[in-house]
């Protein structure tokens, strides 16, 4: 009888192959879907700021946007310049092109989106700082989209991911 090591060895060598097509269709798939769900993301909730009542993060948005400009951008006018801005994040993400600019315009955006955790602690947590509400949530999540947008813009000049190390040829 074989023993378990000679077993799980066999087993792995079976599946090896499928492991590693798995592993270099991620790598060569994995940033472009991550740029266009980004894409997706932004086009789809900036074009709802666009209609009133159907965002639900335009009040706090347009709060927060009066708060930093000291009453000086109302919520009439902030809150078209934000659905434009991230519309055009996610245009520029669905695109693939110029995303420097984009990706300049999406940090912007995402260090304004952060502000209201300190701007309206009471309406961000129930909790502070380690239990959010809904909204909080929300903002919080970001993190993630932050981080997405790292990913992208490390292959602006090029590069990519490889299925594995030494691997030569950079996947987009």
């Amino acid at each position: 009888m074989a023993s378990t090591p000679a077993i799980v060895d066999r087993a792995w060598k079976a599946i090896e192959p499928l492991d590693a097509r798995i592993t270099a269709t991620l790598a060569r798939i994995g940033i472009p879907v991550l740029r266009l769900g980004l894409g997706i993301v932004f086009l789809w909730f900036g074009a709802l700021k666009f209609f009133p009542g159907l965002s639900p993060a335009q009040d706090l948005a347009a709060r927060t946007i009066e708060t930093l400009s000291l009453g000086a951008i109302t919520p009439q006018v902030s809150l078209p310049i934000l659905a434009a801005w991230e519309t055009l994040i996610g245009l520029g993400l669905l695109s693939g092109r110029f995303l420097r600019a984009t990706l300049a315009l999406l940090i912007v955006q995402m260090a304004g989106t952060i502000t209201p955790l300190f701007l309206f602690p009471t309406e961000t947590f129930t909790q502070f700082p380690y239990a959010p509400t809904l909204e909080g949530q929300y903002i919080i999540k970001n993190i993630v989209l932050v981080g997405a947008a790292m990913v992208v813009g490390a292959t602006v000049r090029g590069g990519g991911l490889v299925a594995q190390p030494g691997d030569p040829r950079p996947r987009r």
